[in-house]
Parts: C-alpha cells; structure tokens; sequence
C-alpha cells in the first residue's frame, strides 16, 4: 500500500476507502436525496391544493398567501439553533427527530380544521424543516473530502427538485380524486416509513466539514479562534447569502403560487397545471448536474472557487433574471411558460453553490452554525414571497402574478451580479486562518 493510499485511508475518503465506506457514504447520501424530497413535497402540497383549499375554506388570495408564509414563521429561528446545535453533536439524531415531527405536523389539518389550523400545523411544520437543508448538507459532507464534494451536494440538492416533479403528479392526483386532506395523509406516511429506514441505515461519516491542509493548525484550535462574528462579516459569506436569498424568494414563488398562476394567470385546467409545474424543477435538476459538473471540472484544474462556485452561480441566476423578465415581452402561454421554466430553472440550481461555498469557507467546528444561520436570513424569502404575492394577486388579478415574476426577475439579477463579483471563498478563508 502506497503512502497515498494510507492517507485516504485515515482521511475517510470514500472514492479510494474499502468499497463498504464507499457504499455507505453513497447509501446516506440517497437517504438524504429522499429526505430533501419529502422535505419539498411537504412545502408544494398547498400550492398544488391551493384552489381546492381556498374553495373548501373560503379564503381569498391574502389569507392563503398568510397560511404559506406562516410556515416560515419559525422556520428560520430554528434553522439558527439546531444549525449551531449540530455543530455539537453528530446531526444523525436531529434529522430523524425531524423527519417523525413532518409526519406528527400533517396530522392536524388532515383530520379537519379551518385557517387557524391550517396555520398551526404549517407553523410547527416550517420549525421543524427549517433546519433540513443546512444540516442534511452537513451530514453528507461529512462523508467526503472538499474536492469531492460537488456531485453530492448537488444530489442533496437535486433532493429538492425530485420531491416537486415526483410529487406533483401523485399529489395533484389524490387531492383530485380523493381530496386535498387525503395528501396530507400520504405525506405523513411517506415521513414515517422513511424514518424508520433513516434510524437502521443513516449515519455520520469521518470528515469534517472542512478539510484542513497539511500543515494547518488542528481544526479545535482554528474553530476557537474565528467567531461566527468574523465568518459573518466576510464579503463571501455576505455576498452568497443575499444571491441565494434571491434564489429562494423565486423558490418560494414556485411552489405557492406557479400552479395558480397556471391555471389561473394562463388559462391551464388545473391537471395541466400540475403537469406543467414540474417544468422549471426539471430544468434546475439539469442545470443543477451542469453546475456541478462544471465546478467540479474548473477545480480539478486548479480554477479558484471565486469563479468555479462564485463565478458560475452568478451566471445561472443572472440568466435566469433574463428570463423572468422576458415573460412580459413574449405572447402566449406557451412562450411565457417556457420562460418561467427557464427562470426558475436556473435560479433554483443556487442553493448548491451556496452550501458548498459557505462549507469551503467556514473553519470545520463552524461550517454546520454558519449554513444554518444562512438558511435561517435566506428563508425569511419564504415568509415574505407568499403574502406579497397574494396581497398583489388580490388588488392586480392575474396581472399580479406576472408582476411577481418582474420582480422576481430584477432579484436574481442582482443575486447574480453579488455572486460573480463578491464571492471569494478560498480567499477568505485564507484570511480567516491567518
């Protein structure tokens, strides 16, 4: 055996590892790829019933825009403390407890209930998935070293995506045929089965979030020394949590309120619409893959991050800003769909580099606190699109929802611009060490 390959070895790597860490560390991996879909299929269940509830509840646009938004009520304060908690403790635990608290959130509504307990369960289901991505990350990345983390943050990532194009056919199905309630059901289910595969199969790997390189002080020493103050105010850190505050408000828009403005913006039926809502999460998964791959490429080549991350994050949301606001210049619903699926597509496709980046930059004590509180700024997106757009949908009609676009448009250009010229994580970092 070569000194390399005692290295990797001792580094955990499992691309050179004994096939079983290879086949764990991808295994965990998958289990988190159906996590982040859950997670998502839980947020699009609303907007894919959002007809069928406002008709069963009488609600008019501003209140059902008030009920999304209130699951990010508690959203991002929990996102914050179970981010830094996880920075404590292995975050095997923290993920099951909130894959059974989704189910145990379902419960509520599908049994009966009007707004308020609506509201309730979407605040309890918001504060117990406020923490999914930073720390689903956290724990992928803990199976692999910095240089081979791209592809499985990506498919974290891409978890997003999956939960959206596999759920919407089978929910807009049930809430169809069997009622919007009888999908809150299934989804409960769904978070059941899959904790119980998560407590026998799931698992923390042997790296930490950052790699230290040879020579480096020990990653207790570096973690004591730089404050989350410090990582906080470094123009990477600042840079890539306004870009992808830009790429979740657009989230946001999409899994509210894209299937109204389908159906109701577009003239779709509403079986249509659940069809076609899939279009732009198929094109972030593309663009999400490309992404990575083409990351991974420009690193392998010696390609600072500033432009392998920075650089290519900042061109697939300034594009996607080409987009959205090209959907008032286009006639048609054809055209304009096509467009919002471009738009969406790329802008989607961020969260990916902003994990990887704010992973890369923070020392390995500090990585799982410094995503969660980017999750927790990014995420007030969430608690604000909603209510807005349906406050606009409400005074404007349909015009309101192709408004919503516009600004959504001049968001990610600006998002696009921060990333490309300010996001610098291999240069801070350094900083942060010196």
């Amino acid at each position: 055996m070569t000194a390399a390959d005692t290295t990797s070895r001792q580094l955990g790597d499992p691309t050179s590892a004994g096939r079983g860490t290879r086949s764990r560390a991808w295994t965990v991996t998958g289990l988190l790829v159906v996590f982040m879909m859950i997670n998502f299929a839980d947020k699009s269940v609303l907007g894919l019933a959002a007809d069928e509830i406002r008709a069963d509840l009488s609600l008019s646009a501003t209140q059902f825009g008030l009920a999304n938004s209130a699951f990010f009520l508690l959203f991002s304060i929990a996102a914050v403390v179970v981010g830094l908690y996880a920075d404590k403790v292995r975050p095997t635990t923290v993920i099951l407890i909130m894959a059974l608290l989704w189910s145990v959130a379902q419960v509520p509504p599908a049994i009966g209930g009007g707004l308020a307990v609506l509201i309730g369960s979407r605040i309890m289901l918001g504060a117990a998935e406020g923490p999914a991505f930073p720390v689903a990350q956290h724990a992928t990345f803990s199976w692999f070293p910095d240089q081979r983390r791209n592809l499985p943050g990506a498919l974290v990532t891409l978890g997003v995506t999956l939960g959206v194009v596999t759920a919407a056919p089978g929910l807009t199905w049930i809430i169809d045929n069997h009622h919007w309630r009888t999908a809150l059901w299934a989804l409960a289910a769904i978070g059941l089965i899959w904790a119980v595969a998560w407590h026998f199969l799931g698992g923390t790997g042997p790296h930490r979030t950052a790699d230290a390189p040879a020579g480096a002080e020990t990653p207790e020493a570096a973690d004591e020394r730089v404050t989350y103050r410090r990582i906080f105010s470094t123009p990477t850190w600042l840079a890539v949590t306004a870009a992808y505050f830009t790429c979740y408000w657009a989230v946001a828009l999409m899994l509210v309120w894209l299937p109204s403005y389908l159906h109701n913006g577009l003239g779709y039926s509403s079986a249509e619409a659940g069809r076609l809502v899939v279009l732009p999460w198929v094109m972030g998964a593309v663009v999400l893959l490309t992404q990575a791959g083409v990351t991974g490429s420009l690193m392998r080549r010696g390609v600072s991050t500033k432009w392998a991350r920075g650089g290519v994050g900042g061109a697939t949301l300034t594009l996607g800003a080409v987009a959205c606001l090209g959907v008032p210049l286009v006639d048609g619903a054809g055209a304009k769909t096509a467009l919002l699926a471009i738009g969406f597509g790329l802008a989607g496709s961020y969260a990916a580099v902003a994990a990887t980046t704010v992973s890369e930059l923070a020392p390995p004590g500090r990585a799982s606190g410094a995503l969660g509180v980017m999750n927790a700024v990014v995420t007030t997106a969430g608690l604000a699109a909603p209510a807005i757009i349906g406050i606009m949908v409400d005074r404007q009609g349909p015009d309101g929802y192709q408004n919503a676009v516009i600004i959504t448009g001049a968001m990610l250009l600006v998002g696009g611009l921060l990333s490309a010229t300010l996001v610098n994580p291999s240069r801070d970092r350094a900083r942060l060490r010196a």
